[in-house]
């Protein structure tokens, strides 16, 4: 089910969009001097392979294929060698495909820069990892870099669909249940090289269930149900819905089980958010979210340990990012709680709404731009590292607020408990006499 023309291609619209050059190269443009090399950073099942066997159909181009997994040097220097004849005595030109080029060494990528700068051959490297830590960046700045994105629910449907009725795929000789293509669609993680091999297994697994000298054909085609996919795939359906009401349930329970500390619960649903297949990007956001509203200085290393989980997610992606976000859960949980800083900035919100808070006092306006001395501006303001320990008496909040507004009030909990005593003793030296 390989593509095998530009449109047959599903998703990528960015890196396809008319005048891209990885359009360009696919539909056989060339610049001055022949067309240039690309590297194509995506997940999995995004169409990398595809989209280099379309760069070599391209104007009757030769294409080779390599993988960094198994190819060294001495089969790199090869390709170019034959590259170099194609060329000259042909005028044709050659491909290379270079899968997993991140596994490559520094000293078999440098292999490949005269033949890439050269333009004997076309390059076409894939990799699942970022290629601005893995590929080298003489190689990196003479091919252009196309991110390549995990195909949507849609996309991974159409996929579906076409497989089933195409010749070259099941020809018609089978159907799909709609929860059964649901499922499908669900695990697949935007993967389509995954949703067809599980399809294909799932056809498999109906046929062996049919009664005996039942077969699968285009007049009479067998059906294809949830359990048969659930078979296939030795994964159970996950009762979720990542654009319906249990999308929200279940992020809900995850966040009130990390407020309530109870981590196994937590855990339960970080698992059914994952199995479900929801982003867990959007999983380690709400995590963060949670160390600040939940945790805040109760532990300040729960936002440090999220904010962490967050990057590391969308660098690694599934399934390694399962035990980030589980760390990340963890911490949450376990963590002492306050909601001080939340309920603070709520307060000094509605505060700011209801038109509470006048002007700024005059010592604390800017006072360096031209004419702020002769309005009065920062006289008499105190600066704090002139007192023995870095605070002196000074009014901060407008005159209408002072000596009233008291947003933040730490708790006893956690880090928390040392703020609170140290909060007490800045605020009576704050609103101390000044004299």
């Amino acid at each position: 089910m390989r593509p095998r023309a530009l449109e047959e291609v599903r998703g990528q619209r960015a890196a396809l969009r008319p005048g891209s050059p990885l359009r360009r190269l696919i539909e056989g443009h060339g610049g001055a001097v022949g067309p240039l090399s690309a590297i194509l950073w995506g997940p999995p099942g995004t169409g990398k392979t595809t989209l280099a066997h379309l760069v070599a159909t391209a104007a009757g181009r030769r294409f080779v294929e390599l993988s960094a997994i198994t190819a060294g040097v001495k089969d790199v220097r090869a390709v170019i060698e034959s590259a170099t004849r194609e060329r000259d005595l042909y005028g044709r030109t050659t491909v290379l495909f270079l899968d997993e080029i991140h596994r490559f060494t520094k000293a078999q990528q440098d292999a490949l820069l005269p033949a890439v700068e050269n333009r004997v051959v076309v390059l076409v490297a894939a990799t699942t990892e970022n290629p601005s830590f893995s590929v080298i960046a003489p190689l990196l700045s003479r091919s252009v870099l196309v991110t390549l994105e995990s195909l949507g629910d849609d996309e991974i449907g159409e996929v579906l669909d076409e497989a089933l009725v195409a010749e070259r795929g099941l020809g018609g000789t089978f159907t799909l249940e709609p929860e059964a293509r649901e499922h499908l669609v669900r695990l697949s993680g935007g993967d389509a090289r995954r949703a067809l091999t599980a399809l294909e297994g799932a056809a498999g697994v109906a046929l062996s269930a049919a009664p005996g000298g039942v077969t699968a054909t285009a007049e009479e085609p067998l059906v294809v149900t949830l359990a048969h996919t659930e078979q296939a795939m030795e994964h159970a359906a996950v009762r979720y819905d990542r654009a319906g009401d249990q999308h929200y349930d279940v992020a809900s329970a995850l966040i009130k089980s990390m407020r309530g500390s109870d981590v196994n619960a937590a855990l339960h649903y970080l698992a059914r958010m994952l199995e479900a297949g929801e982003d867990p990007r959007f999983i380690a956001r709400r995590i963060v979210i949670a160390a600040s509203e939940d945790v805040g200085m109760g532990d300040p290393t729960a936002l440090q340990t999220a904010v962490a989980a967050m990057h590391a997610v969308a660098q690694i992606g599934m399934p390694e990012a399962r035990i980030i976000l589980a760390q990340a859960v963890v911490h949450n949980s376990l963590a002492p709680k306050s909601n001080a800083a939340y309920v603070g900035i709520n307060e000094a919100i509605a505060d700011v709404r209801s038109g509470r808070g006048g002007a700024v006092p005059a010592h604390l306006r800017g006072s360096s731009y031209a004419g702020a001395e002769r309005l009065g501006h920062g006289k008499g303001y105190r600066y704090a590292h002139d007192g023995p320990d870095g605070v002196v008496a000074q009014q901060y909040l407008p005159d209408d607020l002072h000596g009233k507004a008291d947003y933040y009030r730490p708790t006893g909990r956690g880090f928390e408990e040392r703020l609170a005593s140290r909060w007490a003793w800045l605020r009576d030296r704050l609103r101390a006499d000044p004299r």
